[in-house]
């Protein structure tokens, strides 16, 4: 898939939405489509997309249904797909491979590259890549951490409304984590929810509008503290972080926890 979307990439004249469109006999329609995000339709040649979703939404279901098309030309991915699933198995199997797809024409390897090479496997990497790449932060997130050779845990945290126990409206307000992910080989991941202490660098980040880069800790939602060198970079309402596992962090032990 990634082979399909690179190729595919490399014969268009840029990454805009009419870019993206070149390359692709058929037509692009915006309109409301309730809880779905778009959809192709290969009898039709037209790829629709919800009209009333995100801009940076749109632009990744965009490169999704791209991707659906590119696997629908591929007889022999087709075919080795239907060989091994079938149902809703295979179905799942298609959704994960589009959305390869659509990381790879969005976030080719090449910006991936250039933007480590530039910042690091770092929080403010990962803001850049998403900025170039019109991509939400979640998605650049699994993106970089594919191309991240250092035990590095990266992650999205953001203020959100906490409801108790039989509260119907939340009231208290956190700083939580949105989304996370490793590099290959690291088996941890903050679960989403996950709230980031008040005197956490990623707290303080927040809170002063600067980026903090220093020694501190992965705050595991169990309380269990893993050694880490963090940058933290705060962007709007949200800071987005990298987690640089410290040697035995990285190698881990079996109280540690893993990815869920």
């Amino acid at each position: 898939m990634r082979e399909l979307a690179a190729a595919y990439v490399q014969g268009l004249p840029g990454l805009d939405t009419h870019s993206l469109m070149s390359g692709l006999d058929a037509t692009l329609t915006f309109l409301p489509m309730g809880d779905r995000d778009g959809a192709y339709d290969p009898e039709h040649r037209v790829v629709l997309i919800n009209s009333r979703v995100r801009p940076e939404r749109q632009r990744f279901t965009l490169a999704h249904e791209i991707s659906h098309a590119l696997l629908l030309g591929d007889d022999d991915l087709l075919s080795d797909l239907h060989d091994a699933y079938e149902g809703e198995r295979l179905e799942q199997v298609i959704e994960t491979l589009c959305n390869i797809g659509a990381a790879a024409i969005l976030m080719p390897e090449a910006l991936i590259d250039e933007v480590v090479s530039r910042f690091g496997p770092s929080g403010r990497a990962l803001a850049e890549l998403a900025r170039r790449a019109d991509v939400s932060a979640s998605s650049a997130l699994y993106a970089l951490a594919e191309r991240t050779t250092a035990p590095v845990l990266y992650a999205v945290c953001a203020v959100t409304r906490l409801a108790e126990p039989g509260e119907e409206r939340p009231s208290d307000k956190a700083l939580t984590v949105r989304a996370s992910g490793g590099a290959p080989g690291v088996k941890y991941s903050l679960r989403p929810g996950t709230r980031i202490p008040d005197d956490h660098p990623v707290a303080v980040a927040l809170e002063t509008h600067l980026p903090m880069t220093q020694e501190s800790y992965v705050p595991f939602r169990s309380g269990r503290r893993m050694p880490a060198y963090v940058d933290a970079f705060p962007e709007r309402q949200r800071v987005l972080v990298s987690f640089a596992l410290m040697p035995r962090a990285a190698r881990g032990s079996e109280d540690d926890e893993p990815v869920t």
